[in-house]
């Protein structure tokens, strides 16, 4: 049986924490699904669309890699994927209460789901992706955070 498992988040944009966790995932799945939820309601710093084709770049040479996009449920994604787990990653204690605060109710709804727990590795644990955006919006250079070859101008919408 196939190891499926869905990271959901908004990747808004995705950044090198993000990347270190799918990766440090592949060691322990057989299948990574990087499920961008959305509101449809809410315009984001990046499209979807974008978030999704920067997301398929970084990874476009591993094809235990997918990429999807939903507005749905988490469970409800997961369970349509063939997901036996969802992946979550965390920096700090105040991530892991939240996350668990989510495990809890998720276990609740979709008993059949097993949250897994990353920790962030120490050289990314500080990145995150308002962290980004703030810094792009005071003209600061975000390459460093963003996973090796990601501009992110290229996936910016002109007006």
């Amino acid at each position: 049986m196939e190891r499926v498992v869905i990271f959901p988040g908004s990747f808004d944009p995705f950044t090198r924490g993000h990347e270190s966790i799918v990766k440090q995932a592949l060691g322990l799945f057989d299948r990574v699904v990087v499920a961008i939820g959305y509101n449809t309601a809410k315009r984001g710093f990046l499209s979807v669309k974008a978030r999704k084709a920067l997301i398929e770049k970084v990874f476009e040479n591993e094809p235990r890699v997918e990429v999807t996009t939903y507005t749905s449920l988490t469970g409800d994604e997961a369970r349509r994927v063939g997901a036996t787990a969802i992946l979550r990653s965390v920096r700090n204690s105040i991530d892991f209460e939240y996350e668990r605060t989510l495990d809890r109710a998720n276990n609740h709804i979709y008993p059949e789901l097993t949250t897994v727990l990353l920790v962030a590795s120490a050289d990314v644990e500080h990145i995150s992706s308002t962290l980004v955006r703030e810094l792009h919006a005071f003209n600061h250079s975000t390459e460093s955070l963003l996973p090796a070859g990601i501009r992110l101008e290229e996936y910016l919408e002109t007006k």
